[in-house]
């Protein structure tokens, strides 16, 4: 699973690119079978962009098994994913065992797959974004 690829809900991909995927959580979906590195031939050849961009999550998830508590820190560190990129790469994982439940740590890397070039599309959400005065 390490290097594999979840798309948030509504990611536009290229018309040729239609990977089987599954729920995995909130509004993320697991692209099956397929890894960062393949996934990223499949988008550029089809003319679009598959981007790595500033920003990883690392969080950790806590439970009796080991793949509950991979669940889990995958999901809460996919919320963690700036709402404003549409993808992410499972970078790592750690796992911890305790007598009685497991610890998982692991971190996500944020992507941006889109057909243009630029990521200098302001996001107005975000506080730090000031807005251009006009000239009189």
């Amino acid at each position: 699973m390490l290097h594999s690829v979840f798309l948030r809900s509504g990611c536009a991909l290229p018309g040729r690119v239609d990977p089987l995927r599954e729920h995995f959580c909130d509004n993320w979906t697991h692209v099956e079978k397929i890894e960062a590195s393949d996934f990223d031939v499949m988008i550029r050849r089809a003319g679009w962009h598959f981007m790595w961009v500033q920003g990883s999550c690392s969080r950790n998830g806590y439970a009796l098994t080991e793949k509950s508590a991979i669940d889990r820190a995958l999901a809460r560190a996919l919320r963690g994913i700036n709402k404003r990129f549409n993808a992410a790469e499972f970078d790592s994982l750690r796992i911890s065992r305790l007598p009685g439940f497991y610890i998982a740590s692991v971190t996500m890397e944020a992507r941006q797959i889109q057909q243009n070039t630029s990521l200098d599309i302001v996001d107005v959400s975000d506080p730090r974004a000031i807005p251009a005065r006009s000239v009189r």
